[in-house]
């Protein structure tokens, strides 16, 4: 009876949770909001993207994790020329691939290659135009012979670059430079065509500290620890499970009940009950990044610059950081947000009603009149649907433009915005590296990340300069022009520079907080305080 009692005693307990289980096995178990369109690193776009193909691939260099400066990655060590513009790599003997191959110096060479055909239409390629030679051969018009990579023997990979580029090793984090298998990717359609699915559990091949065990379409990836990786020995998570939410109000209840380690992001009415309650659980972490609208210039009434710009004037951006947001986000009055790498936009866009209405006055509209109906198009997110209701109210009620709003899943307005199928489109920018070329390299002509249609020599030939100008005062000159020339055109709206919100168990250990929000998975482990 009394081995009866005890075990019935024991049935009625609380049950494990996902996250007891997990801090048990080393499993990690984190949200990642929507779920990912693609696994192909050359493909890849979002920030959410970086976070689960930096489980899967490694570049060329690593990061610290405190503080991201680049370490040795599958390159054991690297030399730089005196003048900056060669740096030749040292990859180390025990870099293989997840099917046993060895990661080669002639992998790295295929796979810029790759990113760089024009049929690929990579939307970062352009990112790999510091390059010598790079951008003539995306633009079809020189061979890649004449691109400055060079692999002299599969070891050794030399790289020389177009300028001088002082953040060029932090660049070769971002998912553009990543290795890619071509002789997998072949197996399964063209290595330089959209529609590829070798980026598929069974199929994928990475070099990475994990492998792609499986992916449930809307709902979650895993990764299981890798035994080919060459620092194996260094990797205590098992595995990681990328659990994907469209609501980040079911994100945050999966967290309440146990079945996630941390969450991708806090809803804003939650934010003062984890202060109150849990303040333990709570991060509000630094992030370089902006949350912005984009305009398609390219339709009627936004190809006026002054209907642009009198948008752009009516955000009450103070209020929706203030009444909504409430996590330490600082209002945006320029792209770039204040302080990345020393640089601050002197240029500034403020809230100013009477100038905006007087600019629609001037372009013909007065009070609104004659407008028709805008479009504000936004992924699924209560707080992108909180926003755009108070920017739709203000409008309205400050200019007297109506504005229709339009909820999309996030893939869906993905192909709004690779298409220009849109009029105004809710975006974010995070930084790729830690300088204000990051943010002001995607609105020139040639950039794959700009969408708007807008585009501009005089800009492009300031940020042109800038590259190629060595000393520090005279750089940041220049770029504090182009951000000039930017926000007087106004294809795009700041609202708000971002800070991290989100909620993790104090079992998480290796998860510092960092600018970029990178977090190598390496040094992340699991222990029950």
């Amino acid at each position: 009876m009394l081995a009866a009692c005890a075990f019935g005693l024991a049935a009625c307990g609380p049950r494990e949770t996902v996250v007891q289980r997990g801090d048990r096995d080393q499993v990690l178990h984190r949200g990642i909001g929507a779920d990912l369109a693609d696994l192909d690193p050359h493909l890849a776009t979002q920030a959410g993207d970086y976070n689960v193909l930096s489980a899967l691939l490694e570049g060329l260099v690593s990061e610290d994790p405190v503080d991201l400066h680049p370490v040795p990655g599958v390159a054991e060590r690297w030399d730089i020329s005196p003048d900056g513009l060669t740096y030749t790599f040292h990859l180390r003997a025990d870099a293989r691939w997840s099917d046993g191959e060895p990661v080669t110096a002639q992998d790295f060479v295929a796979s810029f290659r790759r990113m760089l055909t024009p049929s690929l239409a990579a939307d970062y390629a352009p990112m790999l135009y510091v390059i010598q030679g790079a951008e003539a051969f995306h633009h079809g018009q020189a061979d890649f012979s004449t691109v400055g990579v060079v692999a002299p023997d599969a070891r050794t990979l030399r790289v020389t670059l177009d300028h001088a580029v002082p953040y060029f090793l932090s660049l070769l984090n971002h998912t553009a430079w990543f290795p890619v298998p071509l002789r997998v990717i072949e197996k399964y359609g063209s290595t330089t065509e959209r529609g590829n699915a070798w980026a598929r559990p069974g199929r994928f091949v990475g070099n990475g500290p994990f492998n792609l065990k499986a992916w449930h379409a809307g709902q979650e990836i895993v990764v299981v620890k890798s035994p080919t990786y060459w620092d194996a020995a260094h990797v205590r998570l098992t595995a990681i499970h990328f659990h994907a939410y469209d609501s980040i109000d079911a994100e945050e209840r999966a967290f309440r009940a146990g079945q996630l380690h941390l969450t991708e992001a806090l809803p804003p009415s939650k934010i003062a009950a984890y202060r109150r309650d849990d303040p333990a659980l709570l991060r509000i972490d630094p992030l370089v990044g902006t949350y912005f609208y984009r305009l398609n210039v390219r339709r009627p009434f936004l190809n006026d610059v002054r209907i642009r710009r009198a948008l752009s004037l009516a955000v009450d951006r103070s209020a929706i950081v203030e009444k909504i947001l409430g996590g330490g986000q600082l209002p945006a009055h320029a792209f770039t947000p204040p302080g990345i790498a020393g640089y601050t936009s002197r240029a500034q866009v403020v809230t100013d009603f009477d100038a905006a209405r007087q600019l629609l006055a001037d372009a013909g509209y007065p009070g609104g009149k004659g407008i028709p109906p805008l479009e504000l198009l936004f992924n699924s997110s209560e707080t992108h649907r909180l926003i755009a209701e108070a920017v739709q109210a203000t409008w309205r009620r400050e200019l007297g433009v109506d504005v229709r709003l339009v909820n999309q899943d996030l893939n869906s307005t993905l192909d709004a915005r690779r298409t220009g199928n849109f009029q105004i489109l809710r975006s974010v920018w995070t930084a790729d590296y830690l300088d204000p070329n990051s943010f002001l390299a995607i609105w020139t002509g040639s950039s794959g990340n700009n969408y708007t249609g807008w585009a501009d020599s005089g800009y492009d030939s300031l940020l042109f300069a800038a590259d190629r100008t060595a000393d520090r005062t005279a750089r940041f000159a220049l770029l504090q022009k182009a951000e000039g020339v930017l926000l007087d055109a106004a294809p795009l709206i700041p609202i708000y520079h971002y800070t991290h919100v989100f909620v993790i168990r104090p079992s998480v250990h290796g998860w510092h907080p960092t600018l970029l929000d990178h977090h190598p998975y390496k040094y992340v482990y699991l222990a029950t305080p």
